[in-house]
């Protein structure tokens, strides 16, 4: 979301709201943006946006940038036309997407605009009833087989969704002065902190990205390496070394960033503590042992390039 610089007025005129609709269209095709939802108000905007390729910053400056000199080309002014930086709030994407979503439609009603959300033209609310080719480019179809599984209920299924009040949880956090940058559970909220704990004392995040390999993808390599079935992989007996395991156990842990729980899923671990044991020696084993180095290296290289 942005708004305007001292709270003016980025829209004025229909084809104010008509320009940015286009931008945001172009921008979902240059930067392989999901827009999700919309809604234009005065003086500012809503985005629901997924980004498969992580980059969000480079769309968003795409759409306030190509917008702002349009708006100021017609004008014939210069300056900015934004308060600044975007503000962006991660979402999880269960029942929360779907509360955002209707708090976006439902704005111009809480704003007293309109006395009928489908009163509204300049919001992505209409594109959830059409099935019109213009709303093809709206990435609508996810939310909408969230409210109902048959294709043929879901706009009734959205109509009635988006006519209830948007719920207290909702209205609270974007109520809030200093908005969160996350919405959604603790378990949620837990998960990104251990996700992205190794981030956490990086100056700056490269362009570039590094798709983690799956679980499976990780056992199957490794598997490969040591010319092993994966049951003889999974096979742990008291007393003996199973290096192929213990070192997809850490590859698991450090390439993915996988809780402890979930990596002994993948192992067939009920303990998670004996997953922590493993990752701990592997980690002591690799501060010491050279050739054990140059094997976990080959490894991560092999995956990576996967």
């Amino acid at each position: 979301m942005n708004r305007g610089r001292r709270r003016e007025n980025i829209f004025s005129t229909p084809v104010d709201y008509q320009s940015f609709i286009k931008v945001l269209q172009e921008a979902a095709e240059l930067w392989n943006l999901k827009i999700a939802a919309y809604c234009l108000m005065s003086n500012h905007y809503h985005i629901l946006v997924q980004t498969p390729d992580a980059n969000l910053s480079r769309g968003m400056r795409h759409i306030n940038g190509i917008y702002t000199q349009r708006f100021n080309r017609r004008r014939e002014i210069e300056g900015q036309l934004f308060r600044g930086r975007y503000k962006a709030v991660l979402i999880e994407e269960d029942s929360h997407l779907l509360e955002v979503l209707r708090y976006i439609h439902r704005n111009p009603l809480r704003a007293g605009l309109v006395e009928d959300v489908n009163d509204f033209p300049w919001s992505s609310h209409h594109g959830y009833l059409s099935n019109a080719k213009r709303w093809e480019w709206l990435h609508k179809e996810f939310l909408l087989s969230m409210l109902s599984k048959k294709r043929n209920g879901r706009q009734a299924s959205y109509r009635k969704f988006v006519s209830l009040d948007d719920s207290e949880e909702t209205e609270r956090f974007y109520s809030l002065k200093n908005l969160p940058s996350v919405l959604g559970g603790d378990s949620f909220k837990q998960w990104l902190k251990e996700y992205f704990s190794h981030l956490s004392f990086r100056d700056e995040i490269p362009e570039s990205r590094l798709l983690a390999p799956s679980a499976q993808e990780i056992i199957a390599t490794t598997c490969q390496h040591f010319q092993v079935t994966k049951e003889q992989l999974l096979t742990s007996r008291r007393g003996q070394e199973n290096l192929p395991r213990d070192l997809a156990i850490y590859l698991v842990r450090v390439l993915t960033r996988k809780t402890m729980p979930e990596i002994g899923k993948h192992f067939e671990i009920s303990n998670y503590s004996t997953v922590g044991s493993v990752i701990d020696r592997m980690k002591q084993r690799e501060a010491k042992d050279r050739d054990f180095r140059k094997i976990l290296k080959k490894m991560k290289s092999i995956m990576v390039k996967s």
